[in-house]
This record gives structure tokens, C-alpha cells and sequence, in this order.
């Protein structure tokens, strides 16, 4: 077939960061997110413009995957914090931000990008050697024999995301119902290769996010069951219930045409054949002594009225999601086929009973050792509800990052502060080796340190988004913000009365200065002092992990776009 019009050249632009577009699209992007961004950010309302449903949100998962981009250079920037973020879960907005700022701050530079960029993972190495150090004065230790600091860690996260609609109240049921979740999941007995468990969430929306709870163990709903009615349940000798859960269909329509032809013999009915086997399977079953039968897809009437005719629970239309956590739970095995049954393939329940949540019955499923258990996750709305499962999902996240590494960063922009600060002074005490070993003079590192510390710096600005002024101390490098409409003082002490992590008063003098934007002189920093942490006094945590991997994919994506020389794309 011939073609209808002649095919196209590629579409060659050389330099693409000197063009308008790129800028344009690349602030436009750092405006949307820095709205976004903090407790107080702005919430963004997406849909598609031809119908389909609208995502109310602030979060950058969301945000990124409801937004349509086709700038080339943005669709980098993009993919790589949907990786960091699919990886980490947190501080998805930090890192598109952080990385926003790189950009601007280094192309503005007029430097070559191979310095630039030598330089730069230079400045990296500085901050990760100093965030992985004992005399870090923004790393807080996490003790888990203690609550005190993990109850702030999941605060902080429930509390980032204005979409959710919480008040104090329910954002500390919700802070324990996550952590005691989240402790659920971890196994009672140590062993060499501990893993966690899993915490499902079941949605309940339209109800008071008070009525929110956890129980160890999982639910399905099922609502052909008779609530009034005692649930009558089978056991073994050993007083546990025996239960056998099938990931393939049990509705006797077993026979697909489109998997090809099949032989069947003259007075021989597929539909009676199929029937007849799955009736053998439920004798078997109740032969085992199975008091419990989950299917995956669907169950024949005929089998479910046989199972409960012999006493018998029979669940069907679980679903997919449900098959892994069971299967860990009961420590059975899914049955894929219903011609063949071994003994080895059933699991065991400590108990089984029946719970209600607004209109939704579902069969709670009690095990002998929890390591998995159910969050009912409640909200007014459908868009707060779709937001809060975001979160929750998030801080288990967050918990199980913890754990592995227990660290965690100050937040409020303190974090960010006092990097730069620790940069500052430490990129002007650097020894004349260091410059001639990056091939570079010291006025060239002094400038990218410069826009290194201001892109960290513009991380913090964002938390802002009332007009207020943010302003640094010059001891130990803390985010502090104004609120707006406040009066011209002698004395910002006299405005300020904690940091945004809320580790430091304002009682003593700390000699702040405003946080400045792209432009303005370079700044002479002291060495940032580490202040005493009082747990007590901490208002906002964030997480270790995710935030350094955050920066680490900030600059390294950043390094990437300054070192585009081309973008070819196909026009056919």
C-alpha cells in the first residue's frame, strides 16, 4: 500500500536548552510543583479534557502521572522521579523540584556543562559524606524500642497532603492506626532473613475517618452473607480451620473457544462434565476435613450450595490482590487447576468471623501469627479518601525504609538549609588541590557552589506560598518562616518562634538573614553548629532514604539535561 503523504524527516533541535520552549516549559512545570509542595500547598485539580474521572491532589505521583507531557527534556526530568518515587515512595516533589532548580541555576551559569557537572557531583559527595556522618547536625537517630520519634516521622507525612482534609484529631487516630499496622507486619520471631508482612487497605468511604481501625488478619467482603446468623465453622482435631484457596475458576465454564478446538464424544455435555468434576473437587474437600474454601474468580452455585450443605464456607470473587497476602498468611497454596489436590496445598486460620463497616459485611480471617493485617481506611469523600490511601501507603512505606536504615532528615526546609550552609563552608576552606585534581579554577567552584546552594535553598522558599519571608540563622543553618502580613521588626526574633522541624526557639540571637532567590551576592557561611535534639520538640521528620536518594536523582538527572546536546524526534 502506498503511502498518502511523503514520509517525514526527523526533527533534529541542536542545543535544546538555549531555546524559549525549554524554558518556558521547565519553569511552568517548577511553578506547578513548588505550589504543590509542603502542607500548606495548593491542590491541583487534573483531568483529561475528554471525560474520565478528575484527580483532585497535591501529591507528586499523582500529579506526574495525570500530567500530559511532551517536551522531551521534561519527559526525562519526569520519568526519572516517577522511578525514584516508585522505588521510595516520599519526597517525589522535593526531587522534581530540587532537580527544576539545578537546571535553572546551572545553565544560568554560562559555564561549560562537562564543568558544571564535574563540579557538581563534587558538591554530591560533600553532602552525602556529611549526611552519612556522626556529626551531621540535621540526622536524627530513630529508636524503635521508643514511639516518640516514629509517631513524628508518620505525622509528618499525614500531615504533608492538604488533599486528605484532616484535623488534629484524626490525624493522630490515623498516626496510630499506621504505626500499629505497621507493627503488625513485623514478625515475632528473628530470624536470619526476616521479612515483612503486608498491610491491606480496605476502603470504606463516606464514613468519619474516626471510624477508621486495624485487625490482625484479612478481610473479604462478601455480601451474601447473613449477618444475624451464628457462623458455624468446621474444624480439625487440632482445633484450627482448615482452608484451600483456588486462583482458578470454578464456574464450569472452563472450555474458552478461542484457546482452539476440542473433541467431545456423541451425548457427552461439556457443561455437565465440568460440573461433575468440580462436585468431585468439593467432596475431596470436605473429605480434608477443609472448613474454608477462597476462589480467586468465580464458583459454581451448584459447588457453593454442596460445600455449604456440608458445613462448608465457601468464598468467591476475591480477587487478585488478596491471593499473595493469604497465601503468606495461611501458608497455603494456590490450587491452579481443579483435577488434582494434594494434602500440601491447604493452609490453617486460628479463627473466622464476621464484621460489619457502614453497609459492607466482610469475613474476617483471624491466623495463628500476624504478620498481616487490615487497615479499614475511612473518609468523607471519594477524593479524600483516593488522597489518603496515597498517604497511608506512603508512610508503611516510609516505616519499612526506616527500619532497614533507622535515620530520618529534619524537614520544614531545615534539612535543605543547612546543607547549603554546611556548602558554603565548606566549598570556600577547600585546599588548591581539589581544584587542579576537577580541573577547574576556584572561582569557577565557587559558582557552582553557589547555584548549588540555591537550588537547595529554593527546595525550602516553597514551603511558603502565603508571601511570607523565609529566612535562614547563620548558626545552625534552620528554615524559619514569616508568617505574611507581618510588621517590619527591629528583631525577626520577635515574629519567628520555632524552625520549620521545630527543633530551635527563638531564644537566643541567631543572626538571620532572608533566603535569596537566582539572583543575589554569594553568601559567607560558618560552619553550621549541631544543636541538641529534644525528640519532644521535633514537629516534621523526613525520610533518610528517600531524601538522599531524592538528591542523588536530582543532580544526576539534572547533569543529564545540561549534557543534552541534540534531541532528534520522528514527525511520522
Amino acid at each position: 500500500m502506498s503511502r498518502l503523504e511523503p514520509k517525514k524527516p526527523p526533527l533534529l533541535t541542536s542545543e535544546p536548552l538555549t531555546g524559549d520552549a525549554v524554558s518556558q516549559s521547565l519553569s511552568l512545570l517548577s511553578g506547578i510543583l513548588k505550589s504543590s509542595y509542603g502542607p500548606a500547598g495548593r491542590l491541583k485539580q487534573l483531568h483529561n479534557g475528554v471525560g474520565g474521572c478528575v484527580c483532585t491532589t497535591s501529591q507528586c505521583s499523582a500529579l506526574l502521572g495525570h500530567l500530559s507531557v511532551s517536551q522531551p527534556v521534561l519527559r526525562v526530568l519526569t520519568a526519572s522521579v516517577r522511578s525514584h518515587v516508585s522505588r521510595f515512595s516520599d519526597c517525589g516533589l522535593f526531587t522534581a523540584i530540587l532537580c527544576c532548580g539545578f537546571v535553572e541555576n546551572f545553565r544560568s551559569l554560562n559555564l561549560a556543562p562537562f564543568t558544571v557537572i564535574k563540579i557538581s557531583k563534587h558538591l554530591l559527595g560533600l553532602c552525602m559524606d556529611h549526611l552519612k556522618s556522626e556529626a551531621c547536625g540535621c540526622r536524627v537517630a530513630v529508636d524503635f524500642s521508643s514511639l516518640e520519634t516514629l509517631v513524628c516521622l508518620v505525622r509528618s507525612i499525614l500531615t504533608s497532603k492538604p488533599a486528605c482534609m484532616l484535623n488534629k484529631t484524626e490525624v493522630d487516630h490515623l498516626t496510630t492506626l499506621v504505626l500499629k499496622a505497621f507493627l503488625f507486619t513485623v514478625p515475632c520471631h528473628v530470624e536470619t532473613n526476616a521479612v515483612l508482612g503486608k498491610c491491606v487497605i480496605v476502603p470504606v468511604k463516606g464514613r468519619r475517618v474516626a471510624d477508621s481501625t486495624v485487625l490482625p488478619g484479612l478481610l473479604i467482603e462478601t455480601p451474601e452473607i447473613q449477618v444475624r446468623k451464628p457462623l458455624a465453622v468446621k474444624r480439625t482435631a487440632s482445633n484450627v480451620i482448615k482452608i484451600a484457596v483456588f486462583s482458578v475458576s470454578m464456574s464450569g465454564d472452563g472450555f474458552h473457544p478461542d484457546e482452539g478446538a476440542i473433541a467431545v464424544h456423541h451425548g457427552v455435555s461439556l457443561e455437565v462434565s465440568e460440573l461433575s468434576q468440580l462436585l468431585t473437587v468439593g467432596k475431596q474437600l470436605v473429605e480434608d476435613e477443609v472448613g474454608l474454601v477462597v476462589c480467586q474468580k468465580v464458583m459454581h452455585p451448584s459447588l457453593k450450595q454442596y460445600l455449604k450443605e456440608n458445613g462448608v464456607i465457601a468464598v468467591d470473587r476475591a480477587g487478585l490482590s488478596l491471593m499473595e497476602p493469604l497465601g503468606r498468611m495461611t501458608g497455603s497454596q494456590p490450587i491452579a487447576s481443579i483435577h488434582s489436590l494434594s494434602p500440601g496445598c491447604y493452609g490453617s486460620l486460628k479463627d473466622l468471623c464476621i464484621e460489619s463497616f457502614a453497609s459492607k459485611h466482610f469475613l474476617h480471617l483471624i491466623p495463628e501469627d500476624t504478620v498481616i493485617c487490615s487497615l479499614i481506611l475511612c473518609n468523607r469523600s471519594e477524593t479524600a479518601w483516593d488522597e489518603l490511601k496515597r498517604v497511608c501507603e506512603t508512610a508503611e512505606h516510609v516505616l519499612q525504609l526506616t527500619m532497614k536504615e533507622p535515620l530520618a532528615l529534619l524537614g520544614g526546609g531545615c534539612t535543605e538549609t543547612h546543607l547549603a550552609s554546611y556548602i558554603r563552608h565548606k566549598s570556600s576552606s577547600l585546599p588548591a588541590s581539589t581544584f587542579k585534581d576537577l580541573g577547574c579554577s576556584q572561582t569557577q567552584y565557587q559558582l557552582v557552589a553557589e547555584g548549588f546552594c540555591r537550588s537547595l535553598e529554593s527546595v525550602a522558599r516553597s514551603l511558603s506560598h502565603d508571601g511570607g519571608e523565609v529566612l535562614t540563622d547563620m548558626v545552625y543553618g534552620h528554615c524559619w518562616c514569616v508568617p505574611s502580613g507581618s510588621p517590619r521588626v527591629s528583631r525577626w526574633s520577635d515574629l519567628v518562634s520555632k524552625c520549620g522541624c521545630g527543633m530551635n526557639g527563638n531564644a537566643e540571637d541567631l543572626s538571620w538573614r532572608f533566603l535569596q532567590g537566582q539572583c543575589g551576592s554569594p553568601v559567607t557561611q560558618g560552619c553550621p553548629k549541631e544543636p541538641s535534639v529534644k525528640v519532644a520538640d521535633l514537629v516534621t521528620l523526613d525520610c533518610f532514604a528517600a531524601k538522599c536518594s531524592g538528591l542523588q536523582v536530582a543532580l544526576e538527572t539534572a547533569n543529564l539535561i545540561l549534557d543534552l546536546s541534540c534531541i532528534i524526534e520522528d514527525q511520522n
